[in-house]
């Protein structure tokens, strides 16, 4: 069932986007998002993949798995239902090449193997973010790498706070870079130096990206 926090979260979370979108055209919106996603793999260095097996871990209606095509892909997300529901800007027919599984992180293990991972502005979002994060290291292929981007409180002070009061209440989890790394930095992975997309009073847009060591 998820805390109390987070079903809170997740009820907010699709109202958020029904609000976000309500004056969207849909066609404008996918387009603009498309061309996000492919300036962020540009800045990041990462060539657009194809022939790979791909995760994209909290896809939401319009994540980075609209500019996949030629990989068989695999869009996770609780939500799924409630946008093909509740948005026009989502429909499932609309990428062939994803398969789309209702399922929270926390939940998604198995013995399935991904060549690439991307999570991304998703894991302050979930319910047990360690359990998740151990989730994603472990299905990341030999060789292959993990992108994990999210908000990070640049005070420690605030931090607290924000733990303490629902001051953020879209994102249960409220940590640091050094919380991440903590979690991120197992043996058998190599991780660049943090990216810091974007940094604003409270929180730094912080992008991490690891590879999985040959066994």
């Amino acid at each position: 069932m998820g805390s109390m926090r987070w079903r809170i979260a997740q009820a907010i979370e699709i109202r958020w986007w029904q609000n976000y979108l309500r004056k969207k055209s849909p066609t404008d919106y996918l387009h603009w998002k498309q061309d996000y996603w492919l300036t962020f793999l540009n800045q990041l260095k990462i060539s657009r993949p194809t022939g790979l097996r791909i995760l994209d871990a909290g896809c939401g209606p319009a994540g980075i798995f609209t500019v996949l095509s030629g990989n068989k892909v695999i869009a996770l997300d609780p939500l799924l239902n409630q946008y093909e529901e509740k948005l026009p800007h989502f429909s499932k027919e609309a990428y062939p090449w994803v398969e789309f599984r209702k399922n929270t992180l926390e939940h998604f293990t198995g013995s399935e193997k991904f060549d690439l991972i991307f999570c991304l502005n998703v894991i302050n979002h979930v319910d047990r973010w360690e359990l998740a994060i151990k989730n994603l290291l472990d299905q990341v292929e030999a060789g292959g790498t993990l992108v994990l981007s999210t908000d990070v409180h640049r005070f420690q002070f605030l931090k607290r706070l924000f733990r303490w009061l629902p001051g953020d209440i879209l994102h249960p989890q409220q940590h640091d870079q050094e919380d991440y790394l903590s979690v991120l930095r197992q043996p058998g992975w190599n991780w660049e130096s943090p990216i810091i997309f974007k940094q604003e009073r409270i929180f730094s847009y912080v992008v991490f990206v690891g590879k999985k060591q040959l066994q």
